[in-house]
């Protein structure tokens, strides 16, 4: 009896890619090619390639959430627990709130960062050498007419010798080779050639060029001033929104390689010291899940958690605006410093 024709997914991948991508809908697509030449097949080639990947699916270019969409929005909406009537919601305003540790007690520091791509360039995993380096050569311009609050120094990993390289991954400021997942996709060919880092003269704001994206935007400080932080965000985006055309879809808000991060693109977040907490799991997952949280390791994702210092930051990207993430960091972040310090998850009056 002839077997029957499946998809060369592995027996024991779980990925979202291999959920939602029968057969039949892998026949209608494997013909289609965007206009930058890029199609199903390796769009789906990380995932095939790795198992354990949980979507196992990235977009080479604007289009390809377009031209691949019977796949990627049911991935999308199935990752984004979205609601029926979905759509990206703008909002990018000046934000007012007050610092929840300014004696820096417990916030160790606070992060917030968007990923950006241009529409005019194909995605990192499907761009040419010549591609990286225009792009490169693109955004080295606009950093060049920001105005003098923003303005700082662009640093190409290719200038620099392996002792200034390694100094600037050891404080978290460069970016090394992506991981085995990102380097099936193909974002990591030709590194370092084309990548490099912007740093603003106070050393609050960087952006990492030609990544997972094209850009990645960061404002980062010690301590709890989240408002702050976001508003030096803020500028940049604003800044470089007037020199350079992102790719954005109204529906889907900005787009990105790994459909996980569309919509505001943003991950807002702290490291936080929670000594007490550490010791009782529960409530913190509790207090977390209630204000659109998530739980990382010190490290970021799949890391452990190291003397009781936690990553926490937003669980939501898609169909809220950046402000709303802000905000249910601040609040959730109030939760937490009140149960850290009584042991109780309290949400009335002034807690959202």
């Amino acid at each position: 009896m002839k077997a029957e024709p499946r998809l060369p997914f592995h027996v024991a991948c779980r990925s979202k890619i291999k959920q939602h991508l029968t057969l039949k809908r892998y026949n209608a697509l494997k013909g289609i090619r965007t206009s930058s030449g890029y199609s199903l097949d390796q769009a789906i080639r990380s995932g095939i390639k790795n198992p354990d990947s949980s979507i196992g699916i990235y977009a080479g270019d604007m289009e390809s959430y377009d031209s691949f969409a019977p796949v990627l929005l049911p991935i999308i909406e199935d990752y984004h627990r979205l609601d029926p009537g979905w759509s990206h919601k703008p909002g990018l305003a000046e934000a007012v709130l007050p610092d929840l540790d300014s004696e820096k007690r417990f916030i160790r520091s606070s992060r917030i960062r968007v990923a950006r791509n241009l529409d005019k360039f194909p995605f990192s995993g499907n761009m040419t050498l010549d591609q990286r380096l225009a792009l490169e050569e693109t955004v080295k311009y606009a950093f060049k007419t920001l105005p003098d609050q923003l303005s700082g120094t662009y640093t190409a990993f290719t200038d620099l010798n392996d002792k200034q390289f390694k100094a600037l991954l050891e404080k978290g400021l460069a970016f090394r080779k992506g991981d085995r997942f990102m380097d099936a996709a193909g974002i990591n060919r030709d590194y370092p050639l084309g990548r490099g880092i912007f740093t603003s003269r106070d050393k609050v704001v960087r952006v990492w060029v030609n990544e997972e994206d094209h850009l990645r935007i960061i404002a980062q400080a010690p301590g709890g001033d989240i408002a702050g932080i976001f508003n030096r965000l803020r500028q940049m985006i604003k800044a470089l929104d007037h020199k350079l055309d992102f790719a954005f879809d109204r529906k889907k808000g900005f787009l990105t390689a790994c459909p996980t991060n569309i919509g505001t693109a943003m991950r807002a977040g702290v490291h936080i010291h929670l000594e007490k907490l550490e010791e009782n799991p529960s409530l913190l997952e509790t207090i977390t899940r209630a204000y659109h949280l998530q739980i990382r390791g010190t490290s970021g994702e799949k890391t452990a958690v190291k003397k009781a210092i936690f990553d926490i930051s937003n669980a939501r990207r898609l169909g809220i605006s950046a402000n709303t993430i802000v905000t249910d960091l601040h609040k959730g972040l109030q939760a937490i410093l009140y149960a850290e310090q009584t042991s109780r998850f309290f949400s009335g009056p002034g807690f959202g």
